[in-house]
């Protein structure tokens, strides 16, 4: 018999990407330096990716994370420190 051609990766659907991030939040956490890991829109304002959220400006850090997760974009930002308000 036929088989059906596979669809191509870029258009294969994705794993949702809330439970990506709850996949690997905890992984991502361990890396010194991730202050968080959530989910946000690429500049586009349509796309959703994982934001790394870093603790200060780190290259080697920013270059031992992965550019994407299971198919979904993964882009890091400086945020400093996160504390509790009082």
């Amino acid at each position: 018999g036929c088989q059906s051609p596979r669809p191509a990766p870029e258009t294969a659907a994705l794993r949702d990407i809330n439970a990506v991030l709850a996949d690997h939040t905890a992984r991502l956490m361990e890396s010194p330096g991730v202050v968080g890991v959530c989910v946000a829109l690429l500049p586009d304002g349509r796309t959703p990716c994982l934001k790394v959220m870093l603790a200060r400006p780190d290259p080697a850090l920013e270059r031992s994370l992965p550019r994407e997760l299971e198919g979904h974009p993964v882009r890091t930002e400086v945020t400093g420190e996160f504390r509790p308000l009082r």
